[in-house]
C-alpha cells in the first residue's frame, strides 16, 4: 500500500446557473489534476450549480437539471482521479445540499450536508434537509472525511468521520467574506484539528455572487493545528498537495503561507472582485457613474476602473449653479489620473424647466428639500438616459453612512445598479482611497500612483444642493455619526450603550431617529459588495414601517419619531 496521496485543490469561481460551464471548469481541473497525478481533484460547496443559489435551487426543475448535469458528467471522468464536487441532491421528496464524489465513471458517493446555516446571509434551513453526519469516503490508500462548510463549524460531523477511520477532513466550502472572517474560520478549524488529531484541508469559493463575495483562502493544517499552505485570497488557484503516511497518521507537506494583507486592502480587493464579477456574470462590460468632485465618486471610479480598466469607465460631471469651481476642477484631476473618459452635462437649464413647470403648484412655499432633490433627480434621469442608450451600467456611490441615515435621494443620487461602497463607512472611505494612493496590485487594472487627489479626500464632504452646504449641517461629524452607527448597526446595540460610550442622548436619538426612517430607502437601494456581518439586506432585516424606538436613558413616555422625507 503507497504511503503518498496527492491532493489536488481547485479554488475556483462558479457562475450561478451556469451549470455547464461551471463543469467546464471542472473537467479543466481534473485533467491538471490527472496530469500532476493526484488521487483525488476536489472542487468548492455547490460548484456545479454556483452559490448561493436561493429559491433558485427549490425549483424542481433546476435542481433536477443540476442532478442529471452531474450524473452525466460523471461518465466522462472514467480515466483518471475521483473528483469531488458540491451539487444539491433529491431524494424522498427532500433536497440536500451535498458533496459528490465522481469515481470511475459513475458516482460512487455522496456525503449530506449535515449543519444547515439559517443566519446573516444564510437561508439554508428554508431550501435544505439536514442529512446524517455520513461516512468518509475510502479513496486509494486513505479514508477522507468530507465535512460540508457549516458541518466543519460544530464537532459533530468531524467526531463521526474521525470514529469512522478518517484519516484527514476535506471541508468543501461556499464561504461569502466579511471583514475578519478568515481569523473566524482558522479558529473552528484549528477545533476541529485538535478535536480529531486528524489534519484538516479548507477549500473555499472564490468570486463574487451579487452582494457576496467569496474570497478563497483556502488552507490546510497538520494535525498540529499549524497552517502549512495558504492560497491566495480573491484569486483562483488550482494547487497540489501531497501527505504521506507516518506511524501517527498523514502529514501534509509544506507549501506557501503569504501573509495576510491588512482590512483596508481586503475590502478594497473584495470590492473590486464583486464589481468585477457582477459585470461579468451580467454579461455588462461598461459602466458610467456620476463624478461630483467629492470623495466617494473618486472611489468608485477607482474601483471601477481597477476593476474594468480605464477604457471601460465612463465619468459624467454634472454641474448645477450650486457646484464650485473646486469640484469642477477635482472630478476632471481624478478621470485625467486615472485615464478614464469625462463627459458634462449641465443641469441649469433642465433645473429651470423644471422649477417653472412646478411653479404654479409651488408658489407661495418656501425652498426647501423638495428643490434641492431636484438636482439630484435631474442626475439621475441625464445619467440613467446615457446608460440606456450606450448599455454602460450606472454605479451609485453612497457609502454606508449615507445608506444608514438615508442621506440619499431616492431615484436621484440612489439610482443604479450596483454600489460597491454600500456597506463602507465614510470614515473607511477616506482610509481607502489613502490606502489606494499609497499602494498598487498586479489585480488592478488601474494606474498605479496617487489618482485620487488629496484634496479631495481632505475637503468638507458635500452634497452642493445649496449655497455652501455641508453635510454637517445635517449631520452629526463622520466621525462620530460612524461610531454610532457601530454601536447600533454593527453591535445590533442601544441607545443606553451609544450613551454608555459617551455620546449625548440627543445626537443618539436624531440618529436613531434617521435610521429606522430610512429603511424604505434602503429596500429600494442597488445591490453593493457586502463587506461585513451586519450589511443592509440579508444581514440585517427589518421592517419598513416601524414606530418603535429605543427610549433608554430617558423617564420620558415612548413617542413616534419620524424619519427624513425623501
Amino acid at each position: 500500500m503507497t504511503d503518498r496521496f496527492r491532493l489536488t485543490l481547485a479554488q475556483l469561481d462558479a457562475t450561478v446557473g451556469d451549470i455547464a460551464g461551471n463543469l467546464a471548469r471542472a473537467r479543466a481541473a481534473w485533467e491538471e489534476g490527472r496530469a500532476a497525478g493526484a488521487d483525488l481533484v476536489a472542487l468548492p460547496e455547490m460548484f456545479a450549480t454556483g452559490y448561493q443559489l436561493q429559491d433558485l435551487v427549490s425549483k424542481p426543475v433546476f435542481h433536477r437539471d443540476a442532478i442529471r448535469a452531474v450524473e452525466a458528467f460523471a461518465a466522462e471522468l472514467a480515466d483518471g482521479p475521483p473528483l469531488l464536487i458540491g451539487a444539491p441532491w433529491a431524494e424522498g421528496g427532500a433536497l440536500y445540499n451535498a458533496a459528490w464524489l465522481l469515481q470511475g465513471g459513475r458516482v460512487a458517493g455522496r456525503k449530506l450536508k449535515h449543519e444547515l446555516p439559517n443566519y446573516t446571509v444564510f437561508d439554508e434551513r428554508r431550501h435544505y434537509t439536514p442529512g446524517p453526519p455520513g461516512d468518509p469516503f475510502a479513496i486509494g490508500p486513505l479514508r477522507v472525511g468530507t465535512p460540508v462548510c457549516e458541518d466543519a463549524w460544530f464537532p459533530t460531523v468531524a467526531a463521526e468521520m474521525d470514529a469512522k477511520g478518517a484519516g484527514l477532513l476535506l471541508v468543501i466550502n461556499g464561504s461569502p467574506y466579511y471583514r475578519g472572517k478568515h481569523a473566524v474560520r482558522m479558529n473552528r478549524m484549528v477545533a476541529r484539528v485538535r478535536e480529531t488529531d486528524l489534519p484538516l484541508v479548507y477549500l473555499n469559493l472564490v468570486g463574487a455572487q451579487d452582494d457576496q463575495v467569496f474570497d478563497g483562502g483556502s488552507f490546510v493544517l497538520d494535525r498540529g493545528g499549524q497552517i502549512v499552505r495558504r492560497l491566495p485570497l480573491f484569486e483562483e488557484a488550482v494547487v497540489h498537495v501531497d501527505f504521506h503516511r507516518t506511524p501517527q497518521g498523514w502529514v501534509p507537506e509544506g507549501g506557501d503561507v503569504p501573509p495576510l494583507p491588512p482590512a483596508v486592502e481586503q475590502d478594497y480587493h473584495a470590492m473590486v472582485v464583486s464589481l468585477r464579477g457582477y459585470l461579468a456574470k451580467s454579461g455588462i462590460e461598461r459602466v458610467l457613474l456620476g463624478l461630483s468632485g467629492g470623495v466617494d465618486s473618486a472611489l468608485v471610479a477607482t474601483i471601477a476602473c481597477d476593476a474594468l480598466g480605464p477604457d471601460h469607465v465612463r465619468c459624467v460631471m454634472l454641474p448645477s449653479r450650486y457646484t464650485s469651481r473646486t469640484s469642477l476642477e477635482d472630478a476632471a484631476a481624478v478621470a485625467q489620473r486615472l485615464g478614464c473618459r469625462l463627459d458634462e452635462i449641465p443641469i441649469t437649464g433642465p433645473q429651470e424647466a423644471v422649477g417653472a413647470a412646478l411653479a404654479p403648484l409651488f408658489a407661495g412655499t418656501a425652498p426647501g428639500i423638495a428643490e434641492e432633490n431636484i438636482q439630484s433627480r435631474l442626475r439621475g434621469l441625464l445619467l440613467m438616459a446615457l446608460s440606456n442608450k450606450f448599455g454602460e451600467m450606472l454605479l451609485t456611490t453612497g457609502n454606508k453612512s449615507e445608506m444608514a441615515v438615508g442621506y440619499a435621494t431616492i431615484y436621484g443620487d440612489m439610482a443604479g445598479g450596483y454600489n460597491p461602497l454600500k456597506d463602507l463607512y465614510k470614515t473607511r472611505v477616506f482610509e481607502t482611497c489613502r490606502w489606494r494612493n499609497a499602494h498598487h496590485r498586479p489585480w488592478m487594472r488601474g494606474p498605479a500612483g496617487e489618482v485620487i487627489p488629496p484634496r479631495v479626500i481632505d475637503k468638507p464632504p458635500t452634497a452642493e444642493l445649496r449655497e455652501n452646504q455641508k453635510d454637517e449641517d445635517s449631520l452629526p461629524p463622520y466621525p462620530v455619526l460612524d461610531a454610532i452607527l457601530e454601536i447600533l448597526v454593527e453591535a445590533d446595540g442601544s441607545v443606553e450603550d451609544c450613551m454608555a460610550a459617551g455620546f449625548d442622548r440627543a445626537t443618539v436619538k436624531k440618529v436613531e431617529a434617521l435610521l429606522y426612517g430610512a429603511e424604505w430607502k434602503r429596500f429600494q437601494s442597488a445591490p453593493g459588495t457586502r463587506l461585513t456581518r451586519r450589511a443592509f439586506w440579508l444581514d440585517r432585516r427589518y421592517p419598513i414601517v416601524n414606530r418603535w424606538r429605543d427610549e433608554g436613558g430617558d423617564e420620558s413616555p415612548p413617542r413616534q419619531v419620524r424619519g427624513r422625507t425623501a
